[in-house]
């Protein structure tokens, strides 16, 4: 695996769906309450899509974004990988939709399923044909609408997650502040502590899928918190030491936001302190693939993220999914 690869960020796009959902609306339809809310979580409102607005709308919404913050034709994107658990339909892939809605004339595209793992991993595959030479602007984008897949029954599932979308450009790298390395794996004996039953092959959507609920979310907390700040601290450090580096070279780290608790325990283990974690929870539940490019907007708009910095992005998802990348901030 090499050491460093030559792409760097150029720009961050995002959309996050206009109709804010607090804990307090969600009292009126779900048993559960503001109070028990926040304190396993730490969420205090999310985004949801409206009906007929699906994962591929938000992500071209996140991808115009992108282009007019980078004053990029889209007939200049030579590839796009889209990363969502839900999109619009089994085929053609979200990144087809998206490709023909920008404009992107000489893109090709495909989508990735890592889950929450799913923008990490797609941006060391765009950031592979950039370093190869095959591509010169590759476009990555996880977008997600999770609330098409919870089960508003299950309050222990459908308070954690929101709807979002974000998208970043990928170049050549003609020096240091670029992608430097990046640590992914995965443990397919998680498969079953996070998972949606229903509608694939195994389970094809009929009348009994239905009655049966199998076509939302299902997960057991414990073993996905336990398994989360293990492995997000475990491949951080990792990353940091084969690089040279410790935490205190880092100027942020932008984790998965799936859970507050999961994010603290995190830091504890690793004792990085508050001012060097993104934390934006609160404000968009968990996104899934959209989490971390949403994390990188408001790194931007805060301030906290300026070109040389130390960056480090981190994930844990379904599957279960592992991934961290290690990157100099190019802009």
């Amino acid at each position: 695996m090499p050491n460093k690869i030559r792409a760097k960020i150029t720009g961050v796009g995002c959309y996050a769906p206009p109709r804010v959902v607090t804990n307090v609306d969600l009292e009126k339809f779900v048993d559960t309450n503001d109070e028990w809310i926040r304190t396993r979580t730490g969420i205090k409102e999310r985004h949801y899509a409206d009906p007929g607005v699906a994962s591929s709308h938000m992500a071209t919404e996140a991808a115009r974004a992108l282009l007019a913050q980078t004053h990029t034709d889209p007939a200049e994107i030579d590839l796009i990988v889209l990363a969502s658990v839900t999109p619009d339909m089994f085929f053609p892939a979200t990144a087809c939709l998206v490709q023909d809605r920008i404009g992107a004339k000489n893109a090709w595209g495909f989508d990735l399923s890592a889950a929450c793992s799913g923008f990490v991993y797609a941006l060391t595959v765009g950031a592979q044909f950039v370093g190869s030479g095959a591509h010169k602007k590759v476009m990555v984008i996880g977008s997600d609408k999770m609330t098409s897949i919870l089960d508003f029954q299950d309050r222990a599932t459908c308070v954690l997650f929101g709807d979002g979308a974000g998208a970043v450009m990928l170049e050549p790298a003609g020096d240091d502040e670029c992608i430097l390395d990046f640590h992914h794996d995965i443990d397919g004996s998680g498969g079953c502590s996070l998972f949606m039953p229903g509608g694939g092959s195994l389970n094809p959507s009929s009348v009994e899928t239905v009655e049966k609920r199998m076509h939302y979310v299902h997960q057991e907390g414990q073993q996905v918190f336990k398994y989360a700040v293990r492995r997000m601290a475990e491949v951080s450090a990792n990353l940091l030491e084969r690089n040279g580096f410790t935490y205190k070279d880092l100027a942020l780290v932008v984790p998965h936001q799936a859970n507050l608790r999961i994010i603290t325990a995190m830091q504890d283990r690793l004792g990085i302190e508050d001012s060097k974690v993104l934390v934006n929870i609160d404000r968009y539940g968990n996104t899934t693939a959209g989490t971390i490019p949403l994390g990188l907007r408001d790194a931007l708009d805060q301030g906290r993220l300026r070109k040389g910095d130390l960056l480090m992005l981190v994930a844990v998802g379904a599957g279960f999914t592992t991934g961290s990348i290690l990157m100099r901030w190019a802009y």
